[in-house]
C-alpha cells in the first residue's frame, strides 16, 4: 500500500492511498462467491451460475460491495501508517477501483498539536466560607413569607419536619453554605480552566466547532421553546443564534482540546468523565492561597 500526505492548512490533510497488491483482487472473489450463493438468475439454481453470468448481471453490486468493505479498512491501516491523529470521519474522493487495484483520496481534519506544560501549581485563591446570622434570618424570614405565617417558633419549624426552631435555623445555614461553597467552587474552577488556555495559540478545528455549535443551537431552540417562544419565531432566529453563539462553541472545543491534551500526558482515559478527572487532577495540584 502506498501513501502520501498533503497538508492542506494548520489541521487539514489530503491523505493519497494506492493499493495495488492482492487484496483487491481476493476481495472480488469474496464478494462474487457471496453473490453467487443467493443470487437469483434465470435458467439457474441459487449458487450454480456461472461467474460470466454472474459478472453480467452483478458487476455493478460487486463493485460498490468491494468499495464499502475494502475502503474503511484500508483508510484505518493508512492513517495508522502515517500516524495522523484524525477527529473526524474523512471526505473521500478521487475512487478509482478495478479488478486488481484501488485508489482514492480522503481529506481529513487533524488534532491540533497543543504544547502545554506548566499546567501544575496554578495558584488558586480562595475565601474562607462563612455564613452570617443575618444570612440566616433572611432566608426563614422568606420562608415565612412564603408559607403565609405569622410567628417563627418550633411549631412552624415542625410543619417544615424539623424538630425545632434550632434545627431549620442549622438547616438552613447549612444551605447557605453549600451554596456559597458551589459558587466559590465553580469560580476556581473556571479561573483554573481560563489560567491553563490563557497563551495557548492554536486552530481549533472547524469541524468540532461545528458540531459544538449545533449542540448550543438546538439546546437554545429548546429554552425559548419552554419559554413559549412560538416555532416560527425561533426558526427565524436561526441565524441570528448561530452568530452569537459560535464564540462559545469555539471557546468550548479550545477548553476540551486543552483538557484532553493534558489527559493524555496524565494517562487519563478519554471518555466522558475526562474534563472533569482533568480539573480534579489541577485542583489537586494547584498553589492553594486564602484571601484575608
Amino acid at each position: 500500500m502506498k501513501t502520501e500526505v498533503k497538508k492542506i492548512d494548520t489541521n487539514k490533510r489530503e491523505l493519497s492511498v494506492e493499493l495495488n497488491d492482492n487484496t483487491v483482487k481476493d476481495k472480488f472473489e469474496d464478494v462474487f462467491k457471496a453473490i453467487a450463493k443467493e443470487a437469483k438468475v434465470p435458467g439457474f439454481r441459487p449458487g450454480h451460475a456461472p461467474r460470466d453470468v454472474l459478472e453480467k448481471h452483478y458487476a455493478s453490486a460487486a463493485h460498490q460491495e468491494v468499495l464499502k468493505e475494502l475502503i474503511p479498512d484500508i483508510y484505518h491501516k493508512a492513517v495508522e501508517k502515517e500516524g495522523l491523529d484524525t477527529i473526524e470521519l474523512p471526505e473521500i474522493f478521487d475512487v478509482k477501483l478495478d479488478r486488481n487495484s484501488l485508489s482514492f483520496k480522503a481529506k481529513v481534519e487533524v488534532r491540533p498539536q497543543i504544547k502545554i506544560d506548566n499546567y501544575k501549581g496554578l495558584k488558586v485563591r480562595y475565601k474562607k466560607i462563612s455564613v452570617s446570622s443575618d444570612e440566616i434570618k433572611r432566608n426563614i424570614d422568606s420562608l415565612k413569607e412564603s408559607k403565609k405565617i405569622d410567628s417563627l417558633d418550633h411549631h412552624f419549624a415542625r410543619r417544615l419536619g424539623f424538630p425545632d426552631l434550632e434545627a431549620l435555623e442549622q438547616a438552613v445555614e447549612r444551605q447557605i453554605f453549600l451554596q456559597k461553597e458551589n459558587e466559590q467552587r465553580q469560580k476556581i474552577e473556571n479561573q483554573i480552566v481560563e489560567d491553563i488556555t490563557k497563551g495557548l495559540d492554536f486552530k481549533v478545528p472547524e469541524s468540532l466547532v461545528s458540531r459544538q455549535l449545533q449542540d448550543l443551537l438546538r439546546q437554545s431552540k429548546l429554552d425559548l421553546a419552554l419559554k413559549g417562544m412560538p416555532r416560527e419565531n425561533i426558526d427565524s432566529q436561526e441565524k441570528t443564534l448561530l452568530e452569537a453563539l459560535k464564540p462559545q462553541a469555539s471557546k468550548q472545543v479550545k477548553v476540551y482540546l486543552v483538557l484532553a491534551e493534558i489527559a493524555k500526558k496524565e494517562n487519563i482515559a478519554l471518555d466522558d468523565h475526562m474534563p472533569h478527572n482533568v480539573i480534579e487532577l489541577l485542583l489537586r495540584e494547584a498553589d492553594w492561597q486564602q484571601e484575608t
